[in-house]
């Protein structure tokens, strides 16, 4: 059976210096914690140098993120690049007729099925690390948010509430600024 997300890299590796290249056009599918608005897309090239898989590319899409401070559902674009390596071992066939070279990945879950790249599990990784760590909607963290008034969240509560210390540091440097 052929899995559709599966990316042939044997020639690339077989042959140091050949170069695969190929666009992509997702919805990741198996992800369910994510909530994309439009298709991941972009392209990823990938070429052996005969001890190193380099795996480089470019995607694109839109996603519903929430709000850091009121959760209110946010569409974001993410635009982020590809650029990793891969060691090999083996020797290539096209150097050697009785070897071959065989991609070692140490990620610690499988991004290869032998040598072929499991392309969404990739994708999936890239977008996760460039997805947005505290998105805010438009009035951010100190300016009058309705809906944050509305959930009984008030500006400038959530650092000294979180961090009891932090509110008395804010108070220390407040105090410097004025002597100055």
């Amino acid at each position: 059976m052929r899995r559709e997300d599966l990316l042939d890299l044997n020639d690339v590796l077989q042959h140091p210096g050949r170069k695969v290249a190929v666009d992509v056009s997702t919805e990741l599918p198996e992800e369910a914690d994510l909530d994309l608005l439009s298709p991941l897309e972009g392209y990823l090239e990938a070429v052996s140098t005969g001890n190193i898989l380099l795996i480089s590319g470019e995607f694109k899409t839109r996603a519903v993120v929430e709000c850091a401070r009121c959760t209110a559902p946010l569409e974001k674009d993410i635009e982020f690049a590809i650029d990793e390596q891969f060691g090999v071992e083996g020797v290539p066939s096209s150097l050697s007729p009785h070897e071959f070279a065989k991609v070692v990945s140490d990620e610690p879950y499988a991004i290869f099925d032998g040598n072929s790249l499991i392309v969404e599990a990739l994708l999936r990784q890239a977008l996760l690390l460039d997805m947005p760590v505290q998105p805010l909607c438009e009035f951010g963290w100190d300016g009058p948010c309705p809906v944050a008034v509305q959930r009984g969240i008030e500006a400038g509560r959530r650092s000294e509430s979180a961090k009891p210390g932090l509110g008395k540091l804010s108070q220390f440097l407040k105090g410097e600024d004025s002597r100055t």
